[in-house]
């Protein structure tokens, strides 16, 4: 029933068959399957990060170790997890009577690990641990639109929509790390009793463990085996300008000629959705984009990347359409007509998960895009949103959507990844709207999605921004404004673009994007042009004042760009978040985990943002026994301590540790 073999531990009971190994720094993986053999896949861990354990044999089990990982496996397979003092830390949810000696043998038949069949297939399986601490608090798992950073006692869909992303890496204020690695269709309860993960079509249950004194070397360790971000390009560190949507080429250069003209920072100008003849035509439309080789040369002179939109979706009237069907390119549905998004047409996905589908999207996006100097991509629609989200219906490559749907963006990243790979290309860096675990390592930066433009949807991103980072996705960003509505010329709205793009200079890449009113009239009468455009979206769009706040925070990016890229390096080596909890940089101070609304943008800068209309005041937590230096006024404050500071609408609370490099660049 238990045996060790090889430096892997190894149960079998009836069906099961369960595999224990060291796997990373402080790591190990554990998977079970009640199939005749394990299967292969790694997912989102490393195969060269597998590494020897100690093990003991003891009477009633055995205990394995890795660094600071200790687990203990009974005879009759029950794990429990400790740190090297001994401590508890997770402990497998079992009430049942299969072993009559365990403290919490039970006549409810529940197992902790529970594999339920699905007639004729796969099964559902389920891991359920106990809640061992009732002051443990959880934070990762991806972006989540609610405004809560600590996620103990959530109820979370472990899948992807339009505006969320499951990434399911957590981090346990007990000093743990849990990665769930399986990239089905589930559900993840992080409850006061038991927390469980389900996947709900799988062949395998899968998750990896790691022990860790504090946040930091948790996530350092998950980034040893899920991989990291490539550095940043040094046009990520700067301000990118982007509406829904530029309609021709003339429209858009006259942007960037503006920009360029009025003495503003801009690295990055976007043409969004709808410059090609038709969804699955990956090129430039002709009508509307006449000579966009001259384009991007110009672009180029005034030092301003262009990126350009990419869709997944293949309309069945392209030109490509009948070739990726007979290739067996295109996502498959297992029943009604094959269309996963009806949006201007009907249309259904390239399937990125079969390796003969990305190198043939690739191509076209070589060809189209890339031969003509375009070295930034931007992956819309990746997770893949569907007009119905039946999960069900849906047949990859690699498997139905409910058994690995998840990992569609990671593969969708992969495709442009690897190809401007092959091409030579460095520091690779295309933006997505959706990742699971291992997208940061194919140069995801992942942005918050079609979000509502208010404060409240503000306060969500913050929290969704922290705890992606947690979840191992560094490179991440939001629209400023929000995407759906705002008119800029409403009072109130001009307020939340104000606090948002001030918020937005300390995110990890600062981007203006959204879909403003009113909308434009239909401009065109051939491809994209029923796709209407919003109203403006510069920053001169909002009236002087607004204007020249906008320009204070363009300004002081770019002054921060210094600090900026040693972030990105960090990122880069270690997989350190860009924007960091206060618990992340002062995991000893008891206040720090308890603040959900400050944070640090890398170690030396604390940002308060202002996320309410009205708002004034802003009090805020200092910690650490060093003395903080307020942006505004050069005033200086005692750490570990509360205060009040003012938060009037040209501003937002900061502070700089006064010992530190940035205080200089800053010239405080």
């Amino acid at each position: 029933m238990l045996r060790i073999e090889e430096q892997k531990i190894i149960y079998h009971y009836d069906a099961e068959e369960l595999w224990i190994e060291g796997w990373g720094k402080n790591g190990l993986r554990i998977r079970a399957t009640k199939n005749a053999q394990m299967p292969e896949e790694d997912w989102a861990l490393n195969p060269l990060s597998k590494v020897s354990v100690e093990t003991d044999r003891l009477e009633n089990g055995v205990r394995v170790r890795n660094g600071k990982a200790e687990l203990f496996i009974t005879n009759g397979g029950k794990i429990t997890v400790y740190n090297q003092k001994g401590k508890l830390l997770l402990e497998e949810y079992w009430r049942n009577r299969r072993d009559v000696t365990d403290k919490k043998c039970s006549a409810i038949e529940l197992e902790a690990r529970e594999f339920q069949p699905n007639i004729g297939g796969d099964y559902h399986v389920t891991m359920r641990w106990e809640s061992v601490d009732k002051d443990e608090k959880l934070y990762g798992m991806g972006q989540y639109q609610q405004p809560y950073l600590d996620l103990k006692g959530m109820d979370l869909e472990l899948a992807h929509r339009n505006s969320q992303a499951s990434v399911p890496f957590l981090v346990s204020s007990a000093g743990y790390g849990l990665l769930w690695n399986n990239p089905g269709v589930g559900r993840a309860v992080l409850g006061k009793n038991i927390m469980s993960f389900e996947a709900y079509a799988s062949k395998t249950l899968d998750y990896w463990i790691t022990v860790g004194d504090t946040p930091a070397e948790i996530e350092e360790a998950y980034a040893g085996v899920a991989g990291t971000v490539p550095m940043m390009p040094e046009y990520g560190l700067g301000f990118w300008q982007c509406k829904l949507r530029y309609q021709t080429q003339e429209e858009l250069l006259e942007v960037a000629r503006e920009y360029k003209k009025r003495g503003l920072p801009i690295d990055v100008i976007v043409i969004d959705f709808f410059h090609w003849p038709k969804q699955g035509e990956w090129k430039f439309d002709p009508v509307y984009w006449p000579d966009p080789d001259a384009m991007i040369q110009e672009l180029k002179e005034m030092g301003i990347e262009l990126m350009v939109s990419i869709w997944p979706t293949v309309d069945r009237t392209s030109e490509n359409f009948d070739e990726m069907l007979e290739k067996g390119y295109l996502i498959r549905t297992e029943r009604g007509y094959r269309t996963g998004l009806d949006f201007e047409g009907a249309t259904i996905h390239y399937d990125a998960t079969n390796p003969a589908a990305r190198k043939y999207v690739w191509e076209k996006a070589k060809q189209n895009y890339y031969d003509k100097g375009i070295k930034l991509f931007w992956l819309d629609e990746a997770e893949p949103e569907y007009t119905a989200y039946d999960f069900d219906n849906y047949r990859y490559y690699r498997g139905t959507d409910l058994e690995i749907g998840n990992i569609y963006p990671v593969d969708y990243a992969k495709t442009f990844y690897e190809g401007m790979e092959v091409q030579g290309q460095k520091n690779i860096v295309n933006l997505l709207r959706c990742a699971w675990a291992g997208s940061q390592k194919y140069g995801a930066l992942v942005w918050s999605g079609d979000i509502a433009s208010s404060f409240e949807s503000m306060r969500n991103q913050l929290a969704a921004g922290l705890n992606m980072g947690l979840a191992g996705i560094p490179w991440w960003t939001t629209d400023i404004g929000g995407f759906h509505g705002g008119d800029p010329n409403d009072p109130a709205f001009r307020e939340l673009f104000v606090r948002w793009f001030q918020w937005g200079a300390f995110c990890p890449v600062m981007r203006l994007h959204g879909d403003r009113e009113p909308r434009q009239p239909q401009f065109g009468t051939t491809g994209g042009a029923t796709c209407c455009s919003g109203a403006a979206n510069e920053v001169w769009s909002y009236g002087e004042k607004v204007y020249e706040i906008c320009k204070k925070y363009m300004e002081l990016r770019e002054t921060l760009r210094p600090y900026t890229r040693t972030l990105m390096k960090e990122a880069h080596k270690k997989g350190s978040p860009v924007m960091r909890t206060m618990f992340y940089e002062y995991p000893g101070d008891k206040e720090c985990w308890k603040i959900e609304d400050t944070y640090f943008y890398g170690p030396d800068i604390l940002v308060a943002p202002v996320c309410y209309a009205n708002q004034k005041k802003r009090k805020l937590y200092l910690p650490g026994n060093i003395v903080w230096v307020e942006y505004e006024t050069g005033k200086e404050y005692s750490g570990q301590n509360w205060i009040e500071v003012s938060a009037p609408i040209e501003s937002i609370p900061i502070f700089v540790k006064k010992a530190s490099e940035v205080k200089e660049i800053l010239a405080l």
